[in-house]
C-alpha cells in the first residue's frame, strides 16, 4: 500500500495549486491517471521523490535516485481545442525550458518531440497520456553527476547541476515551485489566446526551421529535406520538388538535424 503523500500548496492560478508529494511511486503518470478519474483532482500535481517504474516515450524506462530528478505529473482537463499532443507537448517543453533558464541561466533546445537538451545532452523528458483526462508527465534531471550517467549508460544525459555547476543548489520544493509557476503561466497563454506565444517559443527553441533535417513519419518512413516551416498545424518540408511536402505534426515521429547535433 502506498503511504499517504504530503500536501503542498503553490500560488498558481490554473494548475499546480495543490501538489501531492510521495516518497516513492512506481509511476507518477499511473497514479495521476487513477486520481484523474475524479474531476475534483483537475490541476493536481502528483510528485515522487523516487520512481521505480516510470515510463518515457515508446515505453522507455525512466529511473532516478531519490530527489535526483523532479518527477511530476499534472492532471489536466483542457478544452477540446487544446487536447492535441503537439500543443500540450510544446506547452510543457517551453514551460520547463523557461524554468531551466530561471534556475541555471541556460535556455534548453527542444528536441522533437518531447526532450529538452542543454549542450546537446538530455536534461528533461515529457510524456503526454490521454484518456478521460490528460496527464502530463515531466522528468527533469536535477543533481546527477557525470559519473551517475556513465554508470547508467546514459552518455547523452545531463542535469541542472552539471549545466550550472557554480549555481547554489535549490531545495527540491523550490525547484518544483519554479517549474509549476512557468507551466501555469504558459497554460494561461494557451487558454487566453490562440497559443501563438507558446507556438513561437516552441518553433524558435527547436532550432529546426531553415535547416536540413530527416523527418521520420509515424509509420517509420524517413524523408530528408529542408524544413521550410513548423507550426501546430503543419510541418512543411522542401524535398527538391516543385511543391513542398506537408505533414500534420501528429504524423511526425521525429525530426533530426542533418547539419548539426542529433
Amino acid at each position: 500500500m502506498t503511504p499517504a503523500p504530503e500536501h503542498w500548496a503553490f500560488p498558481t492560478v490554473h494548475l499546480g495549486q495543490r501538489a501531492w508529494v510521495y516518497e516513492s511511486l512506481e509511476s507518477t503518470n499511473d497514479t495521476a491517471a487513477t486520481l484523474g478519474a475524479d474531476p475534483v483532482h483537475a490541476g493536481l500535481a502528483v510528485v515522487a521523490r523516487h520512481q521505480t517504474a516510470g515510463r518515457g516515450t515508446y515505453g522507455r524506462v525512466w529511473e532516478s535516485r531519490p530527489e535526483s530528478s523532479l518527477l511530476v505529473s499534472l492532471i489536466l482537463q483542457p478544452p477540446l481545442h487544446l487536447r492535441r499532443p503537439v500543443v500540450l507537448t510544446a506547452w510543457a517543453a517551453v514551460s520547463v525550458g523557461d524554468a531551466v533558464r530561471e534556475l541555471t541561466g541556460r535556455v534548453p533546445r527542444i528536441k522533437w518531440p518531447n526532450d529538452l537538451l542543454v549542450a546537446d545532452r538530455k536534461v528533461c523528458g515529457i510524456l503526454i497520456e490521454q484518456a478521460a483526462n490528460v496527464v502530463v508527465g515531466i522528468g527533469l534531471n536535477l543533481t546527477q553527476t557525470a559519473d551517475d550517467f556513465r554508470a547508467a549508460g546514459l552518455s547523452d544525459a545531463t542535469s541542472l547541476a552539471l549545466a550550472a555547476p557554480h549555481a547554489d543548489p535549490r531545495p527540491f520544493a523550490d525547484v518544483l515551485g519554479v517549474v509549476l509557476k512557468h507551466l501555469d503561466h504558459r497554460y494561461g497563454q494557451l487558454l487566453g489566446t490562440d497559443g501563438a506565444e507558446v507556438e513561437e517559443a516552441w518553433r524558435t527553441r527547436s532550432h529546426l526551421v531553415g535547416r536540413r533535417v530527416v523527418l521520420e513519419t509515424s509509420d517509420g518512413v524517413s524523408v530528408p529535406g529542408h524544413l521550410r516551416s513548423l507550426s501546430f498545424d503543419a510541418v512543411e518540408l522542401d524535398c527538391g520538388e516543385v511543391v513542398p511536402q506537408v505533414w500534420s505534426p501528429e504524423r511526425v515521429r521525429g525530426l533530426r538535424l542533418l547539419d548539426g547535433p542529433p
